[in-house]
């Protein structure tokens, strides 16, 4: 989740759903919450390496007909990440 799904009833669905929202509230929010700082940093590292991740041309177009090439490429898309 990200600030401008902050609201009430998203955050109702997400607690429904077995999730558990770490967006930061609004600034003007009347009554803020308490969320896992930790957790919300760790997202932006996630964001990252997909916004890398996009940089492969064949993953970002889907050239591979067979899910298992597709898995294969994103597995040696990830190996070459960590690598860098």
């Amino acid at each position: 989740m990200d600030r401008a799904y902050e609201g009430k009833e998203t955050r109702q669905l997400a607690l429904e759903l077995g999730f558990t929202p770490v967006v930061p509230p609004k600034q003007n929010r009347i009554s803020p919450w308490d969320y896992d700082r930790a957790m919300y940093r760790r997202r932006n590292e996630i964001e990252r390496l997909f916004r890398r991740l996009k940089g492969f041309r064949r993953i970002l177009s889907r050239f591979d007909k067979l899910d298992v090439m597709f898995i294969a490429f994103i597995h040696f898309a990830l190996i070459a990440e960590a690598l860098r």
